[in-house]
């Protein structure tokens, strides 16, 4: 985070002939009826798939000087390794390149075949760390969980009824430099055309809170439903407030939505005592830090919110 989504039918018994030629006939009569159908539910994400993408990070940024920083090796590395798999997924793939402080950043972009192109659902994060450390939950942590939900959207060959789109910004963390452009870039219908951008940012945080955007309450609800049957009170999110990639897709009119657990800002009592954790500590200490490594990932908080993102990408598409 920078700083500045049975049919079941009835089996009927007949006792007699003459009542089971009546059932016969009646199914011939409404044999050309169309069963009601249901969205099926997202699948479950194996939480070891999302931490295996994490130590892929990990091991991308130790090969590049210890970070995956915007004009670093380890962020063009990144995006050629998220890109590699998505293709071989099935996924359209689209490089786009800007400029930034003298070098060239890079968003990747994620289009899923199919679905109506005139109404598109986007989720997105942030694949860019900072210069100070290798970004594993800021934002590796986001980064894998929307990477892992697209692919099973891919395992499952989704059929949506709309459009899904998913996306890794560049730049992220000096103002949101590469979601900017990528707005931008969009001419004004192809704006019109995105019903929704979720955003996740920060996934994982050691100390963890529950945090949903509460920019659009339609959006906002689709997750705080899926918490409450899970018995998860959580809170609307105001620390990254204008500080995401979220900003540049609301300040164009796309509503808005997506997770957090928190940066720097400190754990109150109450959070605890409703979280777990520790009060008077902030919810990720190694916040833009060396230290945001693999260790720095709550893997609970990461499951959870993983397996959030799948519901909301299955509820909304369809």
């Amino acid at each position: 985070m920078s700083r500045i989504a049975t049919w079941r039918r009835a089996a009927l018994a007949a006792g007699t002939c003459t009542a089971l030629a009546s059932v016969l006939l009646s199914g011939a009569a409404g044999a050309q009826a169309t069963p009601p159908t249901s969205t099926a539910a997202a699948p479950d994400i194996d939480v070891a798939a999302v931490k295996a993408d994490l130590s892929e990070l990990q091991s991308i940024a130790e090969q590049n000087g210890g970070n995956r920083a915007h004009g670093q090796p380890g962020y063009k590395a990144s995006v050629d390794h998220l890109k590699a798999k998505l293709d071989a997924a099935g996924f359209t793939t689209t490089v786009q390149e800007f400029s930034y402080g003298g070098s060239t950043g890079y968003n990747l972009v994620a289009d899923w075949p199919g679905g109506d192109a005139e109404h598109v659902v986007m989720a997105g994060s942030h694949l860019d760390s900072v210069d100070d450390g290798p970004g594993i939950n800021d934002n590796g942590s986001g980064s894998a969980a929307v990477l892992e939900v697209a692919l099973a959207v891919a395992k499952a060959d989704l059929k949506p009824t709309k459009h899904l789109r998913f996306a890794w910004w560049g730049a992220e963390e000096y103002g949101m430099v590469g979601s900017t452009h990528y707005v931008d870039q969009l001419a004004s219908g192809d704006l019109a055309k995105l019903d929704a951008y979720l955003n996740f940012d920060m996934l994982g945080s050691p100390n963890p809170g529950y945090f949903v955007y509460d920019d659009d309450p339609e959006l906002e609800k689709v997750f705080t439903d899926w918490y409450a049957a899970k018995n998860i009170t959580t809170e609307p999110e105001t620390e990254g407030d204008g500080r995401s990639d979220h900003a540049p897709f609301k300040d164009a009119g796309v509503r808005v939505g997506g997770l957090f657990t928190g940066a720097e800002a400190t754990k109150s009592e109450e959070q605890a005592a409703k979280w777990g954790g520790t009060a008077g500590k902030s919810f990720d200490p190694c916040y833009h830090s060396s230290c945001d490594s693999t260790s720095n990932i709550d893997d609970k908080a990461l499951d959870l919110n993983t397996d959030a993102i799948a519901h909301a990408i299955w509820e909304l598409g369809s």
